[in-house]
């Protein structure tokens, strides 16, 4: 087992808000860290001491990279597997390509999942319009057409009515590879998060009950409830099942939703999480600062709450400019993430309230 002692440098690919609160992490633990990313800047650029601007598909500045750090790990999944390919052929990534190759393909992610055993919405490959006609005579036409491949936060989806709504479907999404999806009729949404080592230890964090605005987190919530809690058992056995056929090493998160007939794998996440935020107070060792024990191959952290619950709100675009309000009830924990402009629907910060 290789353990990356404090003081060493943590790579990490990706320059954002989830990059800078693990590089904070890493701080804290002795770590440095030096970003890659294609951007010459990012919010992990105030934190992170080095950074290097450089293409994805760039194999000379992916190789450099990995010579100069002693392990790599990602901040986001849509990144080429064959970059990590690359970086692996000269040093230690955690975790490593395949996760990457699961989580970036909608069709292969469920596949995958239902393979372990997980319950999943019905759906069906669709390469053309005539597929998804197809598609919808048989889940029906009540469905959601994604983009096979990237997309997040509601991006890359067209909601269909009825058979009808096929041509404007296929349109909205640039008529591109994609799954449709039947509708899941579901009470509540909540995410398994959790954290696996080196030597095959895990340990999951308390579900939060997820709610969505237009596509994006809007608040996470534990304890969650009656309902969420008596699935959660359910979905951390396909969690860990997930995390075990990966040899998955880090903070894996899946989403789920809450339905009569249990809980519903929607997607999984091979990272840190927006859901999980609330652990940097809520819990006695935060998701970032676990990602990083394990990844560096040290003892994992305790899980549990620190107080009776948590709840994380997400600041969106404007709602970032409300700080003084915010930090006005001392019982707040404000994280502004650094970006310089507050864009409608863009994430600039949240906000944490532990429940006593």
């Amino acid at each position: 087992m290789t353990t990356i002692a404090p003081g060493s440098t943590i790579g990490i690919l990706g320059g954002g808000q989830l990059g800078r609160m693990i590089a904070i992490a890493a701080a804290q633990l002795g770590y440095r860290t030096h970003i890659y990313a294609p951007e010459d800047g990012g919010p992990a650029a105030d934190v992170s001491p080095c950074w290097t601007q450089g293409a994805y598909e760039d194999a000379a500045a992916l190789a450099a990279f990995a010579d100069a750090v002693d392990v790599v790990t990602y901040e986001f999944e849509n990144i080429d597997p064959s970059a990590v390919d690359v970086l692996a052929d000269h040093g230690l990534v955690r975790p490593g390509a395949q996760a990457l190759r699961v989580a970036q393909d909608r069709l292969a992610e469920k596949r995958f999942a239902s393979g372990l055993g997980g319950l999943t919405a019905p759906f069906a490959p669709v390469e053309s319009l005539s597929d998804l006609e197809s598609a919808i005579a048989r889940i029906g036409g009540r469905a959601i057409l994604k983009t096979n491949r990237m997309g997040y936060d509601g991006k890359g989806q067209a909601r269909l009515g009825r058979p009808g709504d096929a041509a404007a479907a296929w349109d909205a999404i640039g008529c591109q590879s994609a799954i449709l999806e039947g509708f899941v009729t579901f009470e509540e949404e909540f995410s398994v998060i959790l954290v696996r080592g080196v030597d095959g230890q895990v340990r999951f964090w308390d579900s939060a009950a997820n709610v969505h605005v237009d596509g994006i987190l809007a608040t996470s919530t534990v304890p969650a409830g009656p309902l969420i809690e008596g699935q959660v058992e359910q979905a951390r056995a396909l969690a860990r099942k997930v995390a075990d056929a990966l040899d998955y090493v880090g903070v894996l998160t899946l989403e789920f939703f809450a339905s009569a007939a249990g809980p519903v794998f929607n997607e999984m996440a091979p990272r840190v999480h927006n859901s999980g935020h609330w652990t940097i107070e809520g819990a006695l060792t935060s998701q970032f600062e676990n990602h990083v024990r394990a990844i560096c191959g040290l003892p994992l952290g305790d899980t549990g709450l620190a107080a009776g619950g948590a709840q994380m709100r997400n600041l969106i675009g404007a709602d970032a400019h409300d700080w003084r309000a915010i930090l006005s009830d001392p019982a707040n924990h404000l994280h502004l993430y650094g970006k310089h402009e507050a864009r409608p629907g863009r994430k600039m910060g949240h906000v944490t309230r532990l429940i006593l």
